[in-house]
């Protein structure tokens, strides 16, 4: 099978694309290097790179048709929750206009598969932890909000047209390839893991923590790290489930353990082996205490199994990509 894997080039998406060529399908990958690096796919040999925007109707349609793809991965969205609340219309105009052309392209060439790399966002502040897939959806920014106006397109495109697809849900991915080949770059970095890893190289002099007084065991945020590889493979067995002729569906992913902000830095320094200067600062507005995903659900149906689940590693692969790697890509 023929995969599309638009916003390939970035981090979540060429962790996948990776997985992909791994498991046997044939990868071309479509991003405008926004925010992603061309230079990650000199590591992903195998597959195509085509640069270029997914709202450009006439470029998607000719991949979709003359290159024989039968599914779809969407990974291209802006995902900066801050900035979405300060900035709201690039997020509607990627994350829903953007998506759309794409949906459309997609319905005209009969693809009949599309997995939509969503976010636990959208469910906005937790009503009970760990959330699972059946919580309220009310999303708190407007990056959440057009996530799940996505999801709802492709609902309805399902019921219309036919398209079968996987939602993925999740909160904060981290940590690097294995292999050392692929990372984490942002630009800007928003991350804690990155933020504090820099900080240990001495790219940046310390890391700030935002309050200290949660109902927490430490007092610092709580939150939920799934490792980008057991992200990415799991995208994989979505698509492998579709094609067994699995409905349609949504699926959380996490580790079901939440690390706060307090063991995340404890954790860098010892595998680090580095002092890590810390500053506390007041909370930020809309921080809710703990963000934890139940993944109980996939792990039932798709027998989906984190294989890089434990703070320690996540933490180690990103170090070791960032030790090689501490400006990030060359481009």
């Amino acid at each position: 099978m023929h995969v599309l894997v638009t916003g390939g080039a970035g981090y979540i998406g060429s962790h996948t694309v990776k997985e992909l060529l791994r498991a046997g399908y044939k990868v071309t990958v479509l991003d405008n290097l926004f925010r992603g690096h061309r230079s990650a796919m000199q590591h992903l040999r195998g597959a195509d790179f085509i640069q270029g925007d997914i709202v450009d109707r006439e470029l998607v349609a000719e991949l979709l048709k003359n290159r024989g793809i039968r599914a779809v991965m969407h990974f291209a969205a802006l995902s900066l929750v801050g900035e979405s609340v300060a900035n709201p219309s690039p997020y509607y105009q990627n994350n829903v206009i953007k998506g759309l052309a794409l949906l459309e392209a997609v319905r005209e060439a009969g693809v009949p598969y599309f997995i939509f790399s969503s976010t636990a966002a959208v469910y906005g502040e937790p009503e009970q932890v760990p959330i699972e897939e059946n919580h309220a959806l009310r999303p708190t920014n407007p990056y959440g909000a057009t996530k799940l106006a996505f999801e709802e397109a492709l609902r309805w495109y399902d019921k219309a047209y036919g398209i079968k697809y996987i939602c993925l849900r999740y909160f904060n991915a981290a940590g690097a390839d294995p292999d050392g080949e692929l990372g984490e770059d942002h630009r800007p970095e928003t991350h804690l893991i990155p933020l504090v890893l820099k900080a240990a190289l001495g790219i940046y002099p310390g890391v700030t923590v935002f309050g200290t007084d949660y109902p927490t065991p430490d007092g610092t945020c709580v939150r939920d790290y799934i490792h980008v590889t057991d992200l990415a493979a799991a995208h994989v067995l979505a698509l492998q489930a579709l094609e067994g002729g699995l409905p349609s569906a949504v699926y959380n992913l996490g580790n079901e353990r939440g690390y706060s902000v307090r063991e995340v830095i404890e954790v860098a320094r010892r595998v680090t082996g580095r002092n890590i200067p810390v500053k506390e600062g007041d909370r930020r507005p809309g921080d809710p205490a703990v963000l934890v995903a139940s993944s109980r659900r996939i792990r039932k149906e798709l027998g989906w199994r984190p294989c890089y689940g434990d703070l320690e590693t996540i933490i180690g692969t990103a170090w070791e990509w960032y030790r090689l790697h501490p400006e990030g890509y060359e481009n």
